[in-house]
C-alpha cells in the first residue's frame, strides 16, 4: 500500500492536536491557538479558529489566541473569517506578553 506524502503531510496535524473545543459555549471565551503544534502548523490555527467561532453562541464572543510564530493574524485569519461569514465582527485586542496575539470575533 503507498501512501501520498503530500497528502499525508497536509493531514498531519488532524492527529497530533486535540479539538479547541467540544461543545457549543453559551458565553464569551478563549480559545487557546498558542501550543506547540500551532507554532508549526498555521493552517491548524485558521482551521481551529475557525472552529472555535463556529461554537461560541450567538451574542457572546470568542477570543482567538494565537501563536507569534505566525505573526500579526491580519496577514492570515481576517480574510480567512470574513470568507466564512460575511456578518462576523472582530477586533483586534492586543499581542500577548508570549509575543501572540489576540482577536476578539463577535458572533
Amino acid at each position: 500500500m503507498t501512501t501520498d506524502t503530500a497528502d499525508a503531510d497536509d493531514h498531519k496535524h488532524d492527529l497530533a492536536a486535540d479539538p479547541v473545543t467540544d461543545r457549543v459555549h453559551d458565553n464569551s471565551w478563549s480559545a487557546n491557538l498558542e501550543g506547540p503544534e500551532h507554532a508549526e502548523d498555521r493552517a491548524l490555527v485558521v482551521e481551529q479558529a475557525l472552529s472555535a467561532v463556529e461554537h461560541t453562541a450567538p451574542g457572546n464572543h470568542v477570543n482567538l489566541v494565537t501563536h507569534g510564530a505566525h505573526g500579526h493574524p491580519e496577514t492570515y485569519l481576517y480574510d480567512v473569517l470574513e470568507e466564512a461569514d460575511d456578518d462576523v465582527e472582530y477586533e483586534y485586542v492586543d499581542q500577548c506578553g508570549c509575543g501572540g496575539h489576540v482577536v476578539r470575533v463577535h458572533t
